[in-house]
């Protein structure tokens, strides 16, 4: 079996976004704002062409339950919430109260705020809040990376038959094939526990760091 990788240059790069589903105006704002305001912590923000798939995917599903583990300043909630009709809804986790006040101006801008609940704290605690039947139709996890274990064990469980669980990072900038710290080797390990996960089929993608797509049986 031949591969042909494709070398995502930064040119090549703006091409494919302005060939998709384009930033709009509020989403280039929050990016220009999370740089600004958090130029160390910027590079947690999803790629513009994620974000695009987010709302695609959320669409396609026909998604009216999802959750997301990981807010930081809203642009995946906002991707997320824009691809729900508008009795949909998305309950997301997150510890920060500072970031998250930046997504909340967003989701009031963008009017998709009472789409959202947020609930702050340590979510491999808050997601046992959630009913426990299988209920939920999408989710996205892009948090700690040590923490995905924990957060894939107890959203499999309440994803409904179908349903959809997508995780960001799960590439580490190639860092998978030989990792160099603790949340390297953590998202080794999680790659292979999906892997070998009978409740789910799943398919890992080149976009952005990596996103596996994991749709429970």
């Amino acid at each position: 079996m031949t591969s042909k990788p494709l070398p995502l240059t930064p040119e090549l790069h703006a091409y494919l976004v302005s060939h998709g589903s384009s930033p709009d105006e509020i989403v280039r704002d929050l990016a220009e704002e999370t740089m600004a305001a958090l130029p160390a912590q910027a590079v947690m923000q999803v790629a513009p062409e994620q974000a695009a798939f987010l709302t695609f995917l959320v669409r396609l599903l026909g998604a009216r339950q999802a959750v997301e583990v990981g807010t930081f300043t809203g642009l995946s909630s906002l991707a997320i919430a824009r691809g729900l009709p508008e009795d949909g809804r998305l309950t997301c986790f997150d510890i920060s109260e500072e970031y998250t006040g930046i997504a909340r101006r967003y989701w009031e801008r963008a009017g998709v705020a009472d789409r959202i609940e947020l609930r702050i704290g340590p979510a491999g605690e808050t997601l046992r809040e959630l009913p426990l039947e299988r209920h939920l139709d999408f989710a996205f996890i892009d948090a700690d990376k040590t923490g995905y274990p924990v957060y894939w064990d107890e959203l499999v469980p309440r994803m409904r038959p179908g349903g959809v669980i997508a995780v960001d990072n799960t590439l580490r900038g190639g860092r998978v094939l030989a990792p160099r710290d603790a949340d390297d080797r953590a998202i080794a390990a999680f790659n292979d526990e999906v892997l070998a996960d009978v409740r789910v089929e799943a398919v890992m993608l080149p976009i952005a760091d990596g996103v596996t797509l994991a749709r429970v049986r």
